[in-house]
């Protein structure tokens, strides 16, 4: 069974997380997912991922798990990592999908100045995909894999959440590029930017907003979710690409 390739997928219960753990099962990985508090999520999305034919007829709990870990912390990122190798005996990708932000108006100074606020959104859009790429780099050496970060069209101009987060994701941005250069040649390193996704975490902004939203996208729509799963899969088995940040956003920055 440890020949079968090993996806980790970090908040990867619901949401985005999840629709990529669905991909990745489907097409013949073993998938690790990570959560930090959502325990009934991870286990009934566990419990519905399809067995691997090779398998012959294991447990479904030896082909894909959950492992518990709060991506806010360093120590709980490398713990992650170390029970992932130690309990999948590989890692071949790692799809880096944490981040957070606290909506804020982002026509008012005043109102983006929260110093505890920037301080979390640095940690985790930005410190924790650094941490996580640094503890997995010598297993993923071994298997000449990848890792692949959920960034955001908002680190690609002045919109988004609140300043923090528009920040902090073009700073995410920026550090893809250079971890490309310095994990390669064995270890390829790219990033996704979602337009804004119809997922429970979408749910912080109000239905004025989503449709303000929907309407300024040049293909009058929402992105699917499935549609960047794919993405992520196909950068995941691509050899050939590293260094870059798709934008899957139906036109939205053309606006």
């Amino acid at each position: 069974m440890t020949s079968l390739p090993v996806a980790l997928v970090t908040a990867g219960s619901a949401g985005l997380g999840a629709a990529v753990v669905r991909c990745f099962a489907n097409n013949g990985f073993r998938v690790v997912i990570n959560y930090n508090s959502s325990v009934d999520k991870a286990t009934n999305l566990l419990d519905s991922l399809p067995l691997h034919p090779d398998t012959k007829g294991s447990l479904q709990n030896d082909l894909h798990i959950c492992i518990q870990a709060d991506l806010e912390s360093r120590h709980d990122v490398e713990r992650l990592v170390a029970e992932t190798y130690s309990r999948m005996g590989r890692l071949d990708v790692i799809f880096s999908n944490g981040g957070w932000t606290q909506p804020r108006d982002m026509t008012s100074i005043d109102e983006n100045i929260f110093e505890e606020e920037w301080d979390r959104a640095f940690n985790m859009n930005v410190k924790s995909h650094l941490w996580l790429l640094h503890a997995a780099k010598s297993y993923l050496e071994v298997t000449e894999g990848c890792f692949i970060s959920t960034a955001s069209i908002s680190g690609l101009g002045h919109n988004g959440s609140s300043l923090a987060y528009s920040v902090t994701k073009a700073a995410q941005l920026h550090m893809m590029k250079g971890l490309a250069c310095m994990v390669g040649p064995k270890i390829r390193v790219n990033s996704i930017s979602p337009g804004l996704l119809q997922t429970e975490w979408a749910q912080r902004f109000t239905p004025e907003a989503h449709e303000e939203h929907r309407q300024k996208t040049k293909l009058q729509r929402f992105v699917d979710l499935e549609d960047v799963a794919q993405q992520v899969l196909t950068l995941a088995k691509s050899r050939s690409i590293t260094g870059v940040n798709i934008v899957i956003d139906a036109g939205y920055i053309l606006s």
